[in-house]
């Protein structure tokens, strides 16, 4: 297929746009609200789902640069500082377990939290795959 000129445009016009789109939602959703301290953090509650990490991430490199280890107490969350230490519940049984954030996720609607197999396996059953919990910043 030949790119006539007219075609060029047009393809250039539409890149053009999604770029521009890309760079307004990137402002969006970075420059909504300012970024908050890390001891703002501290108190900071929210309810939701939490799941955990398949076995195939065991060793891949997380958001914050470590390995993930299964074994390991840590979690993902989308907003809260790498090194934040929350409290993680169990809302049906009670159960709690401190975790350390170290990577970014989920990125499944309504999942607030990831969990390590470790940290999951605490609170719940493995089978149970994804739970409600309520989370708070400790540290």
């Amino acid at each position: 297929m030949k790119l006539t000129n007219h075609n060029a445009k047009k393809l250039l016009r539409i890149s053009c746009g999604i770029f521009f789109l890309f760079i307004v939602f990137a402002l969006l959703e970075g420059g909504s609200a300012p970024a908050k301290s890390d001891s703002e953090w501290l108190g900071y509650t929210e309810s939701g789902k939490a799941s955990y990490y398949a076995t195939k991430f065991q060793s891949k490199k997380t958001a914050s640069g470590e390995l993930y280890d299964r074994a390991k107490k840590t979690a993902a969350h989308k907003k809260l500082p790498f090194g934040t230490k929350i409290k993680v519940t169990n809302t049906k049984n009670r159960k709690s377990v401190i975790v350390r954030i170290n990577d970014r996720g989920p990125f499944i609607k309504g999942r607030i939290v990831d969990l390590s197999g470790s940290a999951f396996s605490s609170i719940a059953n493995l089978e149970d795959g994804v739970i409600d919990v309520k989370i708070e910043v400790i540290k």
